[in-house]
């Protein structure tokens, strides 16, 4: 079969050769715009189709003529029909400010209520004597709850990120994924788990110049086994959330990483809990049942990382993924220290059970913010690329929470859902009189401006870190979360320790002495 000049390369096609033109010959200069068929006639001048691929340039400039051999499209064009494909998740381009919050305040409010549920545990478990005598494990708190920010939500963000793009819609590429994640996640949790317990004895030998060498074996079993099933248990929750919101019609990014954390601080703090406890009631008769622990789940490691290794989607992160869970790690070590020292004044008693309530919303909040704007971005590319939706500048706050966008919007949304759902929780913790504490007026207006303010700090930090990072050639998915939850840990204890201490210099002892 005769072609013309601009006919380069032919195509089959239910076996018919047709002709394929480049796209760079037939179309406008706009990239990756999308063009009709056409006739163009043939020898016999009979009309011969002309399939028009969209392809993109590589790095030399090269366009691809086949671009149906890709693995998984990237595109966010919505018009093209020209391929059988399965139906397409609702663009976070389309949405109004009122989906947006009613996706998100559901998973919002249970994720409220877990962490409502974390803080009356803690503000029992206080008084155990593990953590009476063993005071250390109060800085594990933040670091170990603060897993669901290192490992979990940005499991779910990353997920919803691949769910929306297209690569988790056959069985193969979905089974890839999980198994992938799966045992990256508990490569992680171990490690984590291991330099929490590091941090948390260095952080309380600190202070006091004093150190035991059991309690150390002690804090590093409940760390290491506490991590590795808090986090095999939401692994498996956060996928089964994210592929049960594709079949609804829900976008991943609005609830995934909410309810990773609704029962993310419950499991964490019960396993923590209940894990010390029964380990340090061995520590006198069975000494050696410690070491064992560590040494069984430090043991598995090779298994997570061979597998993790073997998947194209979690090698990358297997290998440069470290730096942001360490330091995500470091930083809500501080805040457990505040939270070690704060605890432990007869003044402040009440405020363990308002801790992960903070902490929790903040991180919740956040993370979904982060998550989203991740997904915007990757709609228009991989990162590094489109430095014009990539700005290095630190954004005006104008820009972050009154501008046109749909990131601007769904942040005024979630910024608005602070108030209401703190006095939601408010009002549960009293009604079920946690930390023996009355809510008085003052109180509520010094709690809620905490709230505000460590929200306002970690939505506009996070507009200006996830473009930061994109234009650093950094994927948001794997490198923003833990540094954003970590900071709502570190800014939300400490803007509650600092409510608390103006609270009882004022007088207003009603509101944060427990019995």
């Amino acid at each position: 079969m005769s072609s013309k000049p601009e006919q380069k390369e032919t195509h089959q096609a239910n076996g018919a050769v047709l002709p394929i033109v480049p796209v760079n010959c037939l179309t406008s200069p706009e990239r990756g715009q999308l063009v009709e068929p056409s006739d163009f006639l043939g020898p016999d001048g009979n009309g011969v189709e002309v399939v028009m691929l969209e392809s993109r340039a590589n790095a030399k400039g090269v366009r691809e003529e086949d671009a149906l051999l890709e693995n998984g499209s990237q595109s966010n064009e919505s018009d093209d029909t020209s391929t059988d494909r399965g139906p397409e998740p609702a663009s976070p381009l389309k949405e109004t400010s009122f989906s947006i919050g009613l996706q998100v305040l559901f998973p919002f409010l249970l994720a409220g209520f877990g962490t409502v549920a974390a803080g009356m545990v803690l503000d029992i478990v206080q008084h155990w004597d593990v953590f009476k005598y063993v005071t250390e494990v109060f800085i594990l708190v933040p670091a170990l709850l603060g897993l669901k920010g290192n490992l979990e939500m940005t499991l779910a963000s990353r997920l919803s990120t691949a769910a929306n793009i297209g690569q988790m819609d056959t069985p193969k590429e979905l089974w890839r994924m999980i198994t992938g994640n799966m045992a990256l996640i508990q490569v992680q949790a171990t490690v984590v788990g291991f330099l929490a317990s590091i941090a948390a004895v260095i952080f309380g030998w600190i202070p006091d110049g004093h150190f035991s060498i059991d309690h150390a074996v002690l804090l590093c079993a409940s760390s290491v086994a506490t991590a590795f099933i808090a986090s095999l248990v939401l692994g498996m929750i956060m996928i089964g959330v994210i592929i049960g919101s594709r079949k609804m019609g829900i976008n991943p990014d609005n609830v995934a990483t909410p309810i990773a954390a609704s029962l993310g601080d419950l499991i964490t703090l019960a396993l923590l809990s209940g894990i010390s406890w029964g380990l340090y009631k061995e520590l006198e008769s069975k000494a050696y049942v410690n070491p064992l622990v560590c040494a069984f789940f430090i043991a598995l490691l090779p298994i997570w990382i061979i597998i993790a290794k073997k998947n194209a989607a979690t090698r990358e992160v297997l290998y440069s993924g470290w730096e942001p869970v360490i330091i995500a790690m470091a930083i809500s070590s501080v805040g457990g220290l505040i939270l070690d020292r704060t605890v432990s004044d007869p003044n402040f008693a009440g405020m363990a059970v308002f801790t992960p309530v903070i902490n929790g919303v903040g991180g919740n909040l956040v993370a979904v913010q982060a998550s989203r704007i991740s997904t915007y971005l990757h709609m228009s590319g991989m990162p590094g690329e489109s430095p014009e939706t990539a700005p290095r500048k630190c954004p005006s706050p104008c820009s972050t929470f009154f501008g046109s966008d749909v990131n601007s919007r769904s942040a005024r949304v979630l910024f608005l859902l602070v108030v209401p759902g703190h006095l939601v929780f408010l009002y549960t913790i009293s009604s079920m009189q946690g930390g023996h504490t009355t809510l008085t007026l003052i109180f509520i207006v010094f709690y809620m401006t905490a709230a505000l303010l460590q929200v306002l700090i970690l939505l506009y930090i996070a507009d200006w870190m996830v473009h930061w990072m994109w234009g650093r050639d950094l994927d948001p998915d794997n490198f923003s979360i833990p540094y954003l939850t970590a900071l709502g840990d570190l800014i939300g204890t400490g803007l509650l320790a600092l409510s608390f201490h103006i609270l009882w210099l004022i007088g207003d002892r009603d509101s944060d002495v427990g019995d």
